[in-house]
């Protein structure tokens, strides 16, 4: 999905970071957020534990649960608070 904005999804965006590099999921994942309407969900894919995303979230007011799949790709679905 490198290149690629964002990806709508039913109630949201989608950014699936599994195939790039450092920062480009955290920038790509930002940007989204900046799009994400009130009721909006946001779900990141990514296979790490994004330490300096949940620090940017929490201080900007957002929310988040984060499931880890069994092929160790962590889903972080993210909502204003």
């Amino acid at each position: 999905m490198t290149g690629q904005a964002p990806q709508p999804a039913a109630d949201g965006l989608v950014v699936d970071g599994r195939g790039m590099q450092p920062p480009e999921p955290l920038e790509r994942t930002l940007d989204a957020l900046d799009r994400l309407r009130p009721g909006e969900e946001l779900l990141l894919m990514v296979f790490c534990h994004p330490t300096p995303l949940f620090n940017v979230l929490r201080n900007h007011g957002y929310v988040w649960q984060e499931t880890v799949c069994p092929d160790g790709t962590h889903e972080i679905r993210i909502r204003h608070a």
